[in-house]
């Protein structure tokens, strides 16, 4: 049985760490605002299809941990794939006596009016 106190927190917890606001997080996972509300206020309990449309929105949250509380958050993505090195946009030539660039973030804006932010 899923406890619903900690079920908000824990999808709060989501909102949080994607730096989204109720009303973008609806939007993002496809489902009323109104739901959301119902749902962080505890009127109404998550639907399956409501925890389905998280976890297939957000590729970190396991639905497991979402439920439950058990599991990690984030999930560990392709935990089998381990590369060897890490890829990198500018190269340092030892040629090359100009100073390489270093990036400080990443924004990507999506058509729905959200966007993600990625920091190093």
């Amino acid at each position: 049985m899923v406890n619903i106190s900690e079920f908000t927190i824990r999808l709060k917890k989501v909102m949080e760490i994607h730096q989204l606001s109720a009303s973008m997080f609806a939007d993002k996972i496809g489902v009323q605002r109104s739901s959301i509300s119902h749902v962080l206020s505890g009127r109404n309990k998550p639907s399956l299809d409501f925890v389905l449309k998280v976890t297939e929105a957000f590729q970190d949250v396991d639905m497991y941990w979402l439920l439950n509380g058990k599991g990690d958050y984030p999930k560990k993505l392709n935990a089998q794939i381990k590369p060897t090195s890490t890829p990198s946009l500018f190269k340092n030539d030892s040629n090359n006596t100009t100073v390489a660039k270093k990036i400080q973030r990443i924004v990507v804006f999506y058509d729905d009016g959200t966007f993600d932010e990625y920091m190093k």
